[in-house]
């Protein structure tokens, strides 16, 4: 019997969403728990499943506001690090009337991109039916490193792999590197996430 349904890896970060007009006409934009990845984990929650998140924030206000959030959602959140030099992944969501949104990235760099391989709890990885990561993992490194162990972990314990090929462009350094990441995501998948 396995402890956890999915454990996911990736970015946990917040999204500044605007949510109406100050008194004076400026823009308010509110502070919103986010990542794909810690998104899906919340969402299996409120089905029911057992997830636990590995991540990276900083060790400053904006991670203790994720971590609160992620334990409040019933995700387990032992595999999420602090970082006490680099602070936590913010980004700037505008929405469009037409639904669409534009995303501005405080990441140069940020925690999450900041997880090693050696970081990994491997423990949830041996304790989970599904592995499930996001590409934006793979934008650089160390995460990227970390990101393709946890999936080598993952395979070699025969769990299925589901995958996020979430692009953002203006995380890639060239749109090449994005193809290339997300083809050999793709590769790995046994499920994904569109």
């Amino acid at each position: 019997m396995k402890d956890f349904d999915v454990v996911a890896l990736g970015e946990l970060l917040v999204d500044f969403t605007r949510n109406g007009e100050s008194g004076q006409g400026n823009p308010l934009f509110e502070a919103n728990p986010g990542g794909a990845p810690a998104n899906v984990l919340a969402m299996l929650q409120k089905l029911g499943k057992k997830t636990a998140f590995i991540g990276k924030v900083g060790q400053d206000g904006f991670g203790n506001l994720l971590a609160d959030a992620v334990k409040e959602a019933g995700v387990d959140i032992r595999g999420l690090m602090r970082d006490p030099e680099i602070p936590t992944t913010l980004a700037i969501v505008n929405t469009f009337p037409n639904g669409d949104r534009d995303f501005s990235f405080y990441r140069k760099p940020g925690a999450d991109l900041r997880l090693g391989k050696e970081e990994l709890d491997e423990d949830l990885l041996r304790s989970c039916r599904i592995f499930h990561f996001g590409t934006l993992s793979l934008t650089d490194e160390p995460a990227a490193s970390a990101t393709r162990r946890a999936v080598e972990l993952a395979k070699a314990r025969g769990l299925f792999i589901s995958v996020d090929p979430n692009l953002r462009k203006p995380l890639w350094k060239k749109e090449a590197d994005a193809k290339a990441a997300i083809d050999w995501s793709l590769r790995q998948a046994d499920i994904v996430k569109i």
